[in-house]
């Protein structure tokens, strides 16, 4: 018998084990070079310039800085996430990012302070920030460039991962004549990846999740984000072949192997590669109802 070659896996795959690691690897590689390389040259600043400041000094306040910019991270991360700035949306989401840039100034200065002061107080010290009002009107100054380019950075690095993954979207009406699929309930979906497009059909996407400002279209155990709401793509899905099963899924009925009924009235669907998909309390009901029927659903998931 004459064997299959063996799939090689993509870039995206091989990467996705040691993303976390790379992630908080290279955050606490950065602070860790940024504060060392600040604390060296202000503590040639102060030599060169014979000022009264202990070498400990500049470590403190550099390392106390950088410390907390790394604590901020993830914070940031999330609300970039949540409130993306894109062409359609930065209107919308610019102002909220420069009310998280004050809270976020706000609090590294206090943590940093708060470090600083107990530093100090290790050293036998008192440390003392200043004229608050000003300081922190100089210290936000600072702070907004750096919230800008830490949502810059974490936007391009998931660029880059959407890249390497793969994003989906809905193809556009022609400029001129008639679309080859439905607009407003397509049958295909474009997919972009490391440079190539290609077609992937509606009926070969095994579920949807949704992912912040993006559903995820799982198909052939590949997740290609798509940039749209969980209820926007659902009224664009053939409701004879998808089916919304949680407030964050939406399943493809015909891989829906059994459901598993589990306490307060929720669910976990079975699907025939051993994939489980949460079902909620709202829509199990109606679920059960439509696997149910002999119209739209082949006799292999009705019998199960």
């Amino acid at each position: 018998m004459r064997r299959m070659p063996a799939i090689r896996p993509t870039l995206y795959e091989r990467y996705a084990p040691w993303r976390r690691w790379v992630e908080v690897g290279f955050w606490i590689a950065l602070t860790v070079v940024n504060a060392t390389a600040n604390s060296y040259v202000v503590i040639v600043d102060i030599g060169n310039n014979d000022l009264p400041y202990a070498s400990w000094q500049p470590v403190v306040w550099e390392w106390s800085s950088e410390l907390m910019w790394l604590a901020l991270v993830w914070p940031i991360a999330w609300f970039s996430r949540r409130f993306p700035i894109h062409l359609d949306t930065w209107h919308r989401h610019l102002p909220l990012h420069l009310l998280a840039s004050v809270v976020v100034s706000f609090t590294h200065v206090l943590g940093m302070v708060g470090l600083r002061m107990l530093a100090y107080r290790l050293h036998g010290q008192a440390y003392e920030f200043g004229d608050w009002p000003r300081g922190l009107f100089y210290e936000y100054v600072k702070d907004v460039r750096s919230y800008a380019g830490l949502v810059v950075l974490i936007g391009f690095y998931r660029l880059l991962l959407r890249r390497m993954q793969g994003e989906a979207s809905l193809l556009s009406a022609p400029d001129e004549g008639a679309p080859a699929d439905p607009v407003d309930r397509p049958e295909r979906f474009l997919v972009r990846k490391l440079g190539r497009e290609f077609l992937v059909a509606a009926a070969d996407i095994e579920w949807l999740q949704a992912s912040g400002n993006y559903v995820n279209l799982r198909v052939r155990g590949h997740d290609y984000p798509l940039r749209s709401t969980i209820a926007g793509i659902e009224s664009r899905l053939d409701p004879r072949v998808f089916a919304r099963v949680h407030r964050s899924y939406i399943v493809n009925l015909g891989l829906v192997a059994s459901i598993e009924p589990l306490d307060a009235g929720e669910a976990r669907l079975h699907l025939r590669d051993g994939t489980t998909i949460p079902c909620s309390r709202r829509y199990r009901q109606e679920l059960r109802g439509r696997i149910g029927g002999r119209d739209a659903f082949p006799e292999s998931v009705r019998s199960e």
